[in-house]
């Protein structure tokens, strides 16, 4: 029996494709899935479709300094400590009465600061006064009192008696031992020199990251194929950012042994003591390399400027090796360098010889030219000093250095130095650029990953999701500072 009560209504206008008599697009011919009435043009016309997404910044990671040339190994302590030689033989600076010779003020030549001298009565110095250069005689030293001592110049009377020197008054002074004299049947020297160090410690710091997705979204496959740095590839979108967030941390375990700072404390109510207070003191900061050449290296402000002459490059460009002739004299270095500093380089090696590398030895590289090129490096002789520059992509992206500028480049020495071990119960060799992260039979902190949550394979807990979290410990150990160079703007 038939139901008169039931209606049965057409089709909404719409909804269904209508025929048209020319071949052209009508809000009633083509499907859109996601507009209204469920159609959409792409389904019925084919585009071109791409399916790989476009590297549009290339490689986007900025890691790769440390490891070119430094060295990681494990620490055991919330600290590292290390001490550094002080210079074998002695030079002061100070003030001096030219009438008497008595040294006051006197000062380290590389502290700057006030300091008890070692220099000993009978010693014979090489000093400088008012551009007058003489040979002098201590005729009081460490044993009248450890902050003066008395020199008397060979070639006059008293200073103030030397050819191109004041009448009378205080002057500044340079000078260093470069001997001894006694007379005949004198008894010896007295007092001995102390060999003088200096400790320095640095401390780790914990950085995190973290990826989560939930259950549901790790199984969406879309229609682009990803890629990454991280060698990830395929059309979960997942695996990309989880790729992504691994690279991302790995850049900040550099970047951040570059960039970190210590906090400074304060008891007053200021920005420092506040920071300082944070998570119950323990944002604490740490020692990078950009902080260490500041406080103990050669910061440079006016090299590889561009309104700078050709004639003046290469002046320009040995005054920095005058200013490592005055440190270690280490023979092999590294530069790494902006764009601009690294074409400046160009501009002044290209007007001298255009095999840049000729007679270079490329010593760090195995003495390999071709394992120096195939890292990016080019190698030139200047002097008695090999160096090998590179492009710094850290300083030239814009989402790094490359933002903020301030920047041109470091110049790091490609030595080693020779330090107790305590875990080892020796002697090693370690590059003066190193990372020490946190490591014990329990735990490697040095680049921790694990996964929380139910997907994934993990089964820690029962919430819908994956987690996947970063860690590392670690703090940088920058020894001999004092032969780094970092080039600001």
């Amino acid at each position: 029996m038939a139901n008169n009560n039931v209606n049965f209504a057409g089709p909404v206008a719409g909804s269904i494709v209508t025929p048209a008599a020319q071949k052209m697009t009508l809000t009633s011919n083509y499907l859109n899935f996601h507009g209204t009435g469920g159609k959409n043009w792409s389904q019925q016309y084919l585009p071109e479709l791409y399916a790989q997404e476009v590297e549009r910044y290339g490689n986007r990671s900025v890691s790769s300094f440390l490891r070119m040339v430094g060295a990681e190994m494990p620490m055991a302590s919330d600290q590292v400590i290390w001490s550094e030689q002080g210079r074998l033989h002695l030079a002061y600076e100070g003030s001096v009465n030219i009438e008497t010779g008595v040294v006051t003020s006197i000062t380290g030549i590389d502290s700057g600061a006030t300091e008890a001298h070692a220099v000993r009565k009978g010693a014979t110095v090489v000093a400088v006064v008012e551009g007058v250069v003489f040979k002098g005689f201590v005729s009081a030293g460490v044993e009248a009192a450890t902050n003066t001592l008395t020199i008397l110049p060979y070639g006059a009377e008293n200073i103030n008696d030397l050819a191109g020197t004041s009448a009378s008054g205080s002057k500044a002074i340079k000078f260093f031992v470069y001997g001894s004299e006694f007379g005949k049947g004198t008894d010896s020297m007295a007092n001995s020199v102390e060999p003088v160090f200096k400790s320095f410690t640095n401390r780790p710091m914990i950085i995190k990251d973290h990826f989560e997705i939930s259950g549901s979204d790790t199984a969406q496959i879309g229609w682009v194929e990803v890629s990454g740095e991280a060698g990830q590839s395929g059309y979960l979108w997942y695996m990309k950012a989880e790729g992504d967030t691994r690279v991302r941390f790995e850049d900040y375990l550099e970047m951040t042994m570059i960039e970190a700072e210590k906090v400074v404390t304060s008891d007053t109510a200021t920005a420092d003591s506040q920071l300082h207070d944070l998570a119950g003191g323990g944002v604490q900061g740490s020692e990078g390399l950009l902080a260490a050449i500041g406080n103990r290296g050669i910061v440079a402000t006016n090299q590889f400027d561009a309104s700078t002459t050709a004639p003046d490059k290469l002046a320009e460009f040995d005054s920095l090796l005058k200013e490592l002739d005055k440190q270690g004299a280490i023979e092999e270095n590294m530069l790494f360098l902006n764009r601009d500093a690294n074409l400046y380089i160009d501009d002044l090696l290209a007007g001298l010889n255009p095999n840049i590398s000729t007679g270079v030895n490329f010593g760090v590289f195995e003495n390999s030219e071709n394992m120096a090129l195939n890292l990016g490096f080019s190698g030139f002789r200047r002097g008695s000093y090999d160096f090998y520059k590179t492009d710094w992509k850290y300083l030239n992206d814009k989402s790094t250095r490359g933002l903020v500028g301030g920047l041109k480049g470091l110049l790091v020495p490609a030595g080693t130095s020779s330090v107790y071990d305590q875990q080892l119960g020796k002697n090693v060799r370690r590059p003066f650029l190193h990372v020490r992260y946190r490591a014990s039979e329990m735990d490697d902190r040095r680049m921790k990953s694990w996964i929380t949550g139910s997907v994934g394979g993990a089964t820690a807990s029962g919430i819908d999701k994956m987690e996947i979290h970063y860690l590392s410990e670690r703090c940088l150990v920058t020894q001999a500072a004092n032969n780094f160079i970092r080039f600001d703007s």
